[in-house]
């Protein structure tokens, strides 16, 4: 199955000190590894934005080429409208990005690659799949 990988994973193996034995960087490298890895836009622009040194902007950008952006659609941008608002009734707060990741994976039949948390609250009550570690 094809995964969507968050800015977190991506920041862990990509803008932080990288901690080598990270379970989280190598399931990225099998992933990539395997050409399993999806991105869209937003994540591109989340990874990169706050770079002040224009070397480092410009080795992710690099390093990011070879995983070309899904082509994201109006009903994509309506359907994580929709997912926010559900979850918002619930309770549930989360970011525009977030909720445009759930989206995107849910029409492209994806799994959800992330350290952050919030997924893991919002898989309780819409239908999207995480990618655990390993699998």
């Amino acid at each position: 199955m094809r995964v969507l990988v968050d800015t977190s994973v991506w920041s862990l193996a990509l803008r932080r000190r990288a901690v080598e034995d990270s379970p989280y960087i190598r399931e990225l490298i099998n992933l990539i590894n395997d050409s399993r890895v999806q991105m869209i836009g937003p994540i591109r622009q989340e990874i990169l934005s706050g770079i002040k040194a224009k070397s480092q902007f410009a080795s992710l950008q690099e390093q990011l080429h070879p995983f070309p952006d899904l082509e994201l659609c109006a009903e994509d941008f309506e359907y994580a409208a929709a997912l926010y608002n559900t979850l918002r009734g619930k309770g549930i707060q989360g970011s525009n990005t977030d909720f445009l990741i759930c989206s995107v994976s849910l029409r492209h039949s994806l799994s959800i690659f992330t350290t952050d948390n919030d997924f893991t609250l919002f898989a309780r009550h819409i239908p999207i799949r995480l990618h655990n570690v390993g699998g």
